[in-house]
């Protein structure tokens, strides 16, 4: 088991199940100040949240990333030759939202050839699938009313069909406009984002430079291997997993993939 704790002192039993979100500035009589007074009160209202908040990666810590197997061979070559011919930058200046879809379609390699653009997309969606185990994990997360967001690098998702399926299955998406992992501002931004302090967050990723950039920033990280060894990392870090019974409302006919095609096919938002 690889559990990671930020630099500074902090527990596994320190991370609260339950707390409220950070106190609302002091009121005055300003109509302004009334407004945040009566949002405060209704806040204060609400059940306590339950911590901690879980950060989960996309590719290869959710589902397998199709880019080392389905797209060589979708442009008919080995991984060697496409790494060799794609430009050197634009995938990633097309994650920080630099360019758009049409522009990384023009720039994807280095000579300029055209390519089918939905052909790709269509492959892409049709091989996504849940990493073994990975499922369960999440619908027990959510039965026990934790905060669960995929934390993806994607400021425009490579199609709709790939929202519309991480909604299903993952709840919340978080996008990081102009900003990559594993930069310090992807993580303050996300936490600044949900309102919640760093420490009240675990962040899972399979690449350890990731994981280090989370605990740079106060987070607690958890370097994904497998589902086996997540869940037992999630559970000494206090994390309760609810019983996943047949018959309960979660559907597993079908599979991540399934969702990301038949959205993208219908052109669902």
């Amino acid at each position: 088991m690889v559990s990671l704790l930020p630099r500074a002192p902090c527990l596994a039993s320190s991370i609260p199940k339950s707390a409220a979100l950070r106190p609302p500035c002091m009121a005055s009589t300003s109509p302004a100040a009334a407004a945040a007074s009566a949002a405060a009160t209704a806040e204060a209202s609400r059940p306590p949240r339950k911590l901690p908040v879980l950060l989960f990666d996309v590719m290869d810590t959710v589902v397998r990333d199709p880019f080392y197997h389905h797209i060589p061979a979708f442009f008919q070559m080995s991984m060697k030759e496409l790494l060799e011919s794609k430009h050197p930058t634009a995938w990633s200046e097309f994650e920080m939202g630099l360019i758009d879809e049409n522009e990384l379609a023009k720039k994807f390699f280095n000579d300029g050839r055209s390519f089918d653009l939905e052909g790709l997309k269509a492959c892409m969606m049709k091989a996504y699938e849940y990493i073994d185990g990975v499922e369960g994990i999440l619908y027990s997360l959510k039965q026990n009313n934790y905060e669960v967001h995929a934390f993806t690098n994607y400021p425009v998702p490579v199609s709709r069909g790939e929202v519309k399926a991480l909604k299903v299955f993952v709840l919340d998406i978080l996008f990081m406009y102009r900003k990559r992992k594993p930069s310090p501002d992807f993580y303050l931004h996300a936490v600044d984002h949900l309102n919640v302090d760093p420490a009240s967050c675990i962040f899972i990723d399979d690449r350890m430079t990731n994981i280090e950039a989370a605990l740079s920033v106060g987070m607690v990280g958890l370097h994904f291997k497998n589902a086996e060894v997540l869940k037992k990392d999630l559970c000494s870090l206090g994390v309760e997993f609810a019983p996943v019974h047949e018959g309960n409302g979660w559907d597993t006919s079908g599979t991540w993939a399934d969702a990301a095609w038949e959205a993208w096919k219908n052109g669902d938002p």
